[in-house]
Formats: C-alpha cells, structure tokens, sequence
C-alpha cells in the first residue's frame, strides 16, 4: 500500500479500491503457500481477461519436491524410449540431433523467482510454470496479444513450443530483465563474490541489500541515468541468463578433437555469449532509433522537496519505477509487448529445399501394358533375324574361300 501510494504520486497505478484487493489477496497467496517474499509484479492486460501478476520467492527447500518429481517422469520417459529402440531392430540413423539447450535451475537465472497469476483479485492463485530457454527465443520472434486464459494455444511462427502460460512466463522474464533497476548502491555483491576473484564479472548473480546505503537526492536521480542500474541478470541471445556450452564433450571427443587438430581439421567450437553484468547503470543501454530507452522526471514541479522520482521504460511501454531517495519499487501494467519502431511482420520461412536432380536414370517409368511387351518383343525378334542371316552368308562365304 506504501509502494501504491507513491505511484499514485507519479500518476500510475490501479485505483485504490483494486489495489487493496490485491493487497488482500497477496495476502491469502502467502497464507496458503510456503513462501518467505511475496511482491506485486504488475498487470497484463489480455483481450477477455487480464493477468494480475505476483513474484514469490519460496523458503529453502519448499519448491524441490516439484524439481525432482519432473526429473523422475523424464528419466521413466528416457528409460522407456531405450527398451523400445533395444526391442526395434530397424537400421539407425547416424545423425545426431543438437543437444537442447536445459532450462535454468530454480532460484538462477531467469527462474530465480517463482510467478503466480489470477484474472482477478480474489480467485484462486495459479502457478507458472518454469521458463526454457526455446521459449525466450520464441517469444522475440512472435507478437502475440493474450487472451486472460492460460490453457489457450499459441498459434504462431515460429511455432512457440507451449501455450499461453509458458508464453506468459517468457514475457515476464524478459520484462524483469529488461526494467527492473534499482538506485546506485542500494544493492552490493556479497563478500563472497568478492573473494571469488577469478570469477568473470559477468557471472556475479547474487548480491544483498547494501546496509550503508544512505539514498541518493531526487534530483539526482532525476538528472542522471547513470544513478540507477539492473539488478536483475541480462538473458543472452541463448534464452538463458548463464551461458550453457550446447558442445561439452566427454574425454573420448576430446581426443577426436585433437586426432582432428593433429589431421589439420578444425573441431567444433562455439564462442560463448557474453551480456552486461549485474549493477550495470542503465546509461549504457542501447537507444531505439535515436529514442533514449529510459525518460525521467519528477512527480510534482510544485513541491519537488516532497516530489519522488519516475522512471519510466520507452523500450517495455507500460514498466515503472518510483524512488524517494531511500526506497523504490518497480512496476508493469501494459499489454507485455516490445516497443518496435516498425510494424510487426512474422518472419518469413525459410527457403524449400532443392530437388534433387531430376535423370532417366531415377526417374520413375510406367509399367507398360500387355500389348506394348508383345510390341517390343515383336520388333526385338524381327530385329534378330536379320542379324542371324548375315551371319550364315559370312560362314558361307568363309566355307566357299
């Protein structure tokens, strides 16, 4: 209600009345869940219905029960698709599919926090499944607006692997990565990540609250963007907020690689992708065609000694962020799409695949029919006669000499 009465200040918001309703029912939400954090993350506006959004965070150990009742089903799933190809005698092909790139674990990367929904305040609370790194890629190539129903199918191409549940998980990833900030020095690496110094900097993912922190003046704020930076990890191109090597080779394709080397050959190799660190100020963020990714003001020209600071997102239209010096917030209440200076157009497919060429040699014939054998035996045997005729004048003709 503390955070509500702040964005009303900057002119955003829900109203009061939907505000204490959702404050309520967060409260039920953490009332029947084990969870430790309980956050309002924001607002997805859907054609029927709309998403209201809450970030949980559970308490250690409450959310691997789930983790390891998937693993059980995939490794039954792998077991019985081994006994059937055992079974199957059928000749094999030789091609090895791509590994498929796994999703984060919970509590890392774009699964560090755990998402419930409801249409409104009040009914029941419905989990999220975790994010994949195909469904992140996906999303940034599909424009899709949601419906309020979460069992609806995403028809789309590229064709997006789930429905709309997973669509909505991929787009508040992408969201969380993208806008929340937080104000220089509010957040700090722990001091094990300090110790850790042949970690890349990159790599850093967990950080705290920064005790010493004495808040940064409005104006400040306000007049540079260089005070406020990302607390929440970059998702590379791969769909994944750690980079996944998708070629790890066991000890026997490392020798390959290197009989490869010693032949002249170059082995398999995929340079790794590498985005901003955490803490990184949002100064340095890209512009869209000559429009700054981030626009600033004050809540109130009139009073600015009481004004609090708002930041608002050009890049995700509808994402917020408020700060007073001290404590800030962030927020998202739009329709979950990418601002793009151009109209969306689906991308094109790819180029069909060349035939083979086309030869008497493998070109299919017709089956002849019983008059045209009798034909062509006809004409082979009149064919021969002739030829069996020369050759008897030729012995004659050798008899005679």
């Amino acid at each position: 209600m503390e955070s509500a009465f702040y964005f009303e200040q900057a002119g955003v918001g829900l109203g009061t009345d939907e505000i204490y309703r959702i404050c309520l029912a967060l409260k039920q939400l953490t009332d029947t869940h084990p969870i430790q954090r309980c956050r309002f993350w924001g607002k997805i506006l859907g054609l029927e219905m709309n998403y209201i959004v809450a970030e949980v965070e559970f308490h250690e150990g409450e959310d691997e029960e789930e983790v390891e009742e998937e693993d059980v089903t995939e490794e039954r799933d792998n077991g019985e698709s081994e006994g059937e190809e055992d079974e199957d005698e059928s000749p094999r092909s030789l091609y090895k599919a791509p590994q498929p790139i796994p999703k984060e674990e919970s509590r890392t990367g774009a699964n560090r926090y755990v998402y419930f929904v409801c249409n409104e305040p009040g009914r029941p609370w419905v989990k999220l499944p975790s994010v994949t790194p195909a469904q992140i890629v996906i999303a940034r190539k599909i424009k899709k607006f949601f419906t309020g129903r979460l069992d609806s199918p995403i028809i789309s191409y590229p064709p997006f692997p789930g429905n709309e549940s997973n669509y909505l998980r991929a787009q508040i990833a992408r969201i969380s990565a993208g806008t929340h900030v937080s104000p220089l020095g509010f957040y700090q690496f722990g001091e094990e990540e300090r110790e850790e110094e042949e970690e890349v900097e990159s790599g850093r993912d967990n950080f705290e609250e920064n005790p010493d922190f004495e808040g940064i003046q409005v104006v400040d704020l306000v007049e540079s963007l260089s005070n406020w930076v990302h607390h929440v990890q970059h998702i590379l191109p791969q769909g994944r907020c750690n980079w996944f090597n998708p070629i790890q080779k066991s000890e026997e394709e490392e020798d390959d690689d290197e009989k490869k080397e010693e032949e002249g050959e170059e082995p398999d190799y995929i340079e790794q992708e590498v985005g901003p660190p955490l803490l990184t100020p949002i100064s340095e963020d890209l512009e869209i065609q000559n429009i700054p990714p981030w626009t600033t003001r004050l809540s109130s020209n009139l009073i600015p000694q009481y004004a609090v600071a708002v930041l608002r997102s050009n890049l995700w239209p509808g994402a917020y962020t408020f700060c007073n010096g001290k404590k800030f917030e962030n927020l998202y209440i739009g329709w979950g799409h990418k601002y793009s200076p151009d109209s969306y157009a689906p991308p094109v497919p790819p180029p069909a695949c060349q035939e083979y060429p086309n030869g008497p040699e493998i070109t299919e014939a017709d089956d002849p029919s019983v008059e045209e054998e009798q034909a062509f035996r006809t004409a082979q045997e009149a064919a021969a006669l002739p030829a069996e005729e020369n050759e008897e004048t030729e012995e004659d003709e050798d008899d005679y000499d």
